[in-house]
């Protein structure tokens, strides 16, 4: 076990997918449309109604009667996955040079099938990462209810602003289903159950409540990313969108994942009053390879760097009321540009 531990979403800041919506866009007819629909649902009732025992990244449980509907079963949603993880580039140089480092995690709002994929295809223990764990198989509805959830997903369509009809919908109708009691139970590692999991990783590494890095890119990275920042860790927002870019302490815009580790490597090193001078330094430096052995960072993360960094180099900022928007606007485009913007919209 090492002194600090280095806790990263999935999706955005080690993978380009959304790996739900691109279950319901390439599994659903109109699958697509549906989840994005759901999604701004989702955050409108975790971010501006605020509804009581309702986490950020519930859309991955509104959306699953309807994946039951077309017979979605564990073993498509596992092959799905791995044959559609698209990488953000450095993200398995960036998770194999932490093995010697820190201790290392994911802490992923996804499903489990998509996260044993990604587990395997970047060499990260399983046992090592947290997420969603919906066993699809076991959902079940009868043929009255399929025609019912059919209907809801044609009501969804067309009425995509109307919340008060989703609420009737998914807390009214759905509960009356037999499915519903499954669904209830259901968990979803998102917001507060990101913050969870950081809990779990603390007592289990046996660190300081300080000593953490905590990186995410969207309202589900809100609450764990607070938590670091307010106990003194390292909280960066990479290539995030507003809800991260308004807790996090640093933000990282970058179509490389080897900007963090530059990070990642400065904190392994030292503390974080070390890697907040850095930052300054890397925003007033003309010479950044001096700076990069003044700093000491590793030699193989230095030559990537370089190699990948020609000229124009990553956005790495503390972010402050000045700065915000400016960097909100370039962090959202690199966000569609390197996800596209399908999935960069998404919450």
């Amino acid at each position: 076990m090492f002194e600090k531990s280095f806790i990263t979403d999935c999706e955005g800041p080690l993978t380009l997918n959304d790996n739900a919506y691109e279950l319901a866009e390439n599994l659903i007819e109109n699958g697509g449309e549906l989840f994005k629909v759901l999604s701004l649902y989702d955050d409108y009732l975790a971010d501006i109604v605020k509804k009581e025992n309702y986490k950020a990244g519930n859309t991955l449980k509104l959306i699953l009667p309807f994946f039951v509907v077309e017979n979605l079963s564990n073993n498509i949603m596992v092959d799905f996955s791995k044959d559609n993880i698209y990488a953000v580039n450095d993200s398995k140089f960036l998770l194999e040079y932490l093995k010697e480092t820190m201790n290392t995690y994911i802490v992923s709002t996804s499903y489990g099938q998509y996260i044993e994929a990604v587990s395997n295809y970047m060499e990260v223990p399983f046992e090592n990462t947290f997420y969603t764990d919906v066993d699809v198989d076991s959902l079940k509805l009868n043929d009255d209810e399929i025609q019912k959830i059919n209907e809801f997903k044609r009501m969804i369509l067309d009425n995509p602003d109307d919340y008060e009809l989703f609420d009737d919908i998914f807390f009214a109708q759905i509960p009356k289903m037999g499915i519903y009691e499954k669904l209830h139970e259901i968990e979803v590692v998102g917001g507060e159950g990101k913050k969870l999991a950081i809990d779990k990783i603390i007592e289990r590494d046996d660190i300081d409540v300080g000593e953490i890095l905590y990186i995410g890119d969207s309202i589900t990275d809100v609450e764990p990313l607070e938590f670091a920042r307010k106990n003194n860790g390292i909280s960066i927002s990479f290539n995030g969108n507003e809800y991260p870019l308004k807790v996090a302490e640093i933000a990282i815009v970058s179509p490389s994942a080897i900007a963090t580790a530059v990070i990642a490597d400065v904190y392994s090193q030292n503390d974080k009053n070390k890697v907040l001078k850095f930052i300054n330094d890397y925003n007033n430096s003309d010479d950044l390879e001096k700076l990069f052995n003044d700093y000491n960072i590793d030699s193989n993360i230095k030559n990537q760097f370089f190699k990948v960094f020609t000229s124009e180099y990553p956005l790495i900022q503390i972010i402050t009321g000045e700065n915000y928007e400016e960097i909100l606007k370039v962090s959202k485009e690199m966000r569609n540009n390197i996800r596209g913007q399908d999935i960069g919209g998404l919450g």
